[in-house]
Parts: structure tokens; sequence; C-alpha cells
């Protein structure tokens, strides 16, 4: 009995040390894979923004291209922050040698989670989530082409691109149609 309170007080302490999970990107205690994973799936977006301005941690790789080969803001939809959080994700996934095929598609996923967060804030909202849905395709169908365990299949995943693409096209004709959004000059 004469050791219970000397335990007692060594338990409640313990409690007060913080843990890995809770220090993650705060203290440089958490690795590198962990504080990945909390920027790219545990943060908001606008969150993940400030972080990657201030470069915190500095650790990590913040390159990024923007959305690639596509528009960084087609129609004034501002993709770009959703296009910087995946090229973090694809870039620090890879140089942690942990891009795998699932992990992509996790990647892949939360891109499209973002596209349709900055979709929420704006005019033509069915035209912007309808886009989302062909840049997700896209990166489906095209991009990280080098995640493990090796070469996949895409002739499904190319239709799908095209599917998604089929529609946005017929919803951008169909605004342009009822005066939403201004005919391309033809010249």
């Amino acid at each position: 009995m004469k050791f219970t309170t000397p335990f007692l007080l060594l338990l409640s302490g313990a409690s007060a040390f913080p843990t890995k999970r809770s220090e993650a990107g705060l203290s440089g205690r958490a690795t590198a894979e962990e504080t990945t994973d909390e920027l790219l799936f545990s943060i908001t977006l606008p969150a993940f923004t400030a972080r990657r301005n201030a470069q915190n941690p500095s650790t990590l790789d913040w390159t990024s291209d923007g959305c690639t080969s596509s528009p960084d803001n087609p129609l004034g939809f501002p993709f770009t922050p959703a296009c910087n959080r995946h090229d973090f994700g694809y870039t620090n996934y890879r140089a942690q040698s942990r891009f795998t095929e699932s992990a992509k598609l996790k990647i892949d996923t939360n891109l499209k989670t973002d596209l349709y967060y900055q979709c929420s804030s704006v005019t033509l909202k069915s035209i912007c989530n309808a886009l989302a849905e062909v840049y997700y395709a896209a990166v489906r169908a095209f991009g990280g082409s080098d995640a493990t365990p090796g070469k996949r299949s895409t002739d499904e995943l190319v239709k799908i691109y095209e599917e998604k693409l089929a529609i946005y096209n017929d919803l951008v004709a169909e605004a342009r149609e009822n005066g939403d959004l201004p005919a391309l000059d033809s010249k």
C-alpha cells in the first residue's frame, strides 16, 4: 500500500504528457508520414493553404505546378488550392516511398473533396461540380502512373473521364444558351 500514492501520482502525471498524435506538425515530434497525412486528410483546405504559404514544416516538399496540364482556375473557379494539396500528396508520398495505388486513390479522392469545397462558394455550382468530376476523372486516368504495384489498366478510367467531360460540356452549352455563360469568340 505504501507505493500506491507515488504510483497514482505517476499515472496521473502520465496523462499530462502530450501524445505524438496531438503534436503532429506542431512540435516536430511527428514523423514526416504522420505530418503529411495530417496535412492531406485531417485539416481543412484553407488551413492547408496557410501551412503551405508558411512552408510549415519546411522538411516537406511544397512544390506544385498547380493543376498541371489543366487550367488552374477555369471559368474563374478557384481550383489552384485543391491542385496544390493534390501535388503535395503525390510528391511527399513518392518521397516517403509509399505512393501505392491505394494511396493514389485516397489522394485523388481528397482532390475531389477539395474541388467540391472550392465549388461550394461559386455561382454556377453545378458546372463547377461537373468540372470537379472531370478533374478527378483525369487524375484517376492519367495521373500518377508510377504508383505501385505497377502498370494499371486505364481503359475504364479513360472511358469515365470521357463521360464526365461530355456531361460538363453539355452543362456549359446549356448555360451558354441560357445566357449564364458568355459564348466563346469563334475568331
